[in-house]
C-alpha cells in the first residue's frame, strides 16, 4: 500500500507527492500543457494519462535494456511510484535531426539528419528560460562536476540509441528529446522525470507528420490523438 502524502512539488505536467517511505515519492501526470517557457498554456484530454502510460512502458523497456531509472510502478491511469531523486538540475537535450530552437538558432532547416549526435545543455532555472549552457558554465554553477558530466552523457547517448532503435520498430524518427538525470540518495546518477511526446520530436517516418507536443506549440490540433497513436505504436512495438 503507498499513501499518498502531502504534495512536495508541483510543475508544469506534473505533482509530486511524498508517501510514508522516505526513499519514495508518487508522481501524477496532469493534463496541462505549456510551451516556449510557459508564455503558452494548454490543457488537453488525456494527456496525463498518455504520458504516464507512454512513460511506463519505455521506462520498463529501458530497465530490460540495462539502463537504471526511477521508475518502480504505474500505480493508476495518471500516478506512478518512483524513487526520491535529487534532480540535476541540468536538462540533457540530445538531437538527431534538426528541429526547433535550433534550426531556428543555427538558420537551418527543420528535418536535416546530422551526421553526429549533437548534445546540449541547459541550465534549470525557470525565472532565466532555462538557457543553453556549456560544461564549463555547468562546473561553475556547481550543476555537476566534470566527472559526473562524463557520466550523464555517456547515460544519455546510451538512452538516445535505444530509443532510436525502439521507435524505429514504431516506424517513427526520433528527432530529439530531452531527459533529466537525478542523484539517488547514496550519490547514483539515474533516469528520472519521463520520456513522452512532451518531452520528444517524434515525426512519422512515412509522412513526417508531428506526434508530439509541437502539435500544441504550433497549433496543429489533433494533439490527444498523436498521444494516443504513439502510445498504441508503443503497445505494438513491445509486444512483438
Amino acid at each position: 500500500m503507498n499513501v499518498k502524502g502531502e504534495m512536495l512539488y508541483e510543475g508544469k505536467a506534473k505533482q509530486v507527492f511524498l508517501t510514508e517511505n522516505p526513499e519514495e515519492v508518487i508522481v501524477r501526470f496532469k493534463d496541462d500543457a505549456t510551451a516556449f517557457n510557459a508564455q503558452k498554456r494548454g490543457s488537453f484530454d488525456k494527456k496525463g494519462e498518455m504520458n504516464n502510460a507512454i512513460t511506463t512502458l519505455i521506462f520498463e523497456y529501458l530497465k530490460e535494456k540495462g539502463v537504471e531509472t526511477h521508475f518502480i510502478k504505474q500505480l493508476d491511469a495518471r500516478e506512478q511510484l518512483v524513487r526520491k531523486v535529487s534532480i540535476i538540475p541540468l536538462e540533457m537535450v540530445v538531437r538527431n535531426y534538426t528541429a526547433g530552437s535550433m534550426a531556428q538558432r543555427l538558420g537551418v532547416e527543420e528535418g536535416i539528419k546530422s551526421p553526429i549526435t549533437i548534445f546540449d545543455i541547459c541550465y534549470k532555472k525557470d525565472e532565466l528560460g532555462d538557457p543553453l549552457i556549456n560544461d564549463y558554465h555547468a562546473i561553475f554553477l556547481g550543476a555537476a562536476t566534470r566527472e559526473e558530466l562524463d557520466q550523464m552523457y555517456a547515460l544519455t547517448a546510451r538512452i538516445n540509441d535505444l530509443l532510436i532503435e525502439l521507435f524505429e520498430r514504431m516506424n517513427i524518427i526520433l528527432v530529439d528529446f530531452k531527459i533529466e538525470l537525478g542523484k539517488t540518495s547514496d550519490g547514483k546518477i539515474i533516469l528520472a522525470d519521463e520520456i513522452s511526446p512532451d518531452t520528444c520530436r517524434l515525426w512519422d517516418k512515412d509522412t513526417m507528420k508531428k506526434l508530439d507536443k509541437d502539435r500544441f506549440r504550433r497549433d496543429l490540433g489533433e494533439v490527444t490523438e498523436a498521444y494516443v497513436e504513439i502510445y498504441e505504436r508503443l503497445q505494438t512495438a513491445l509486444a512483438k
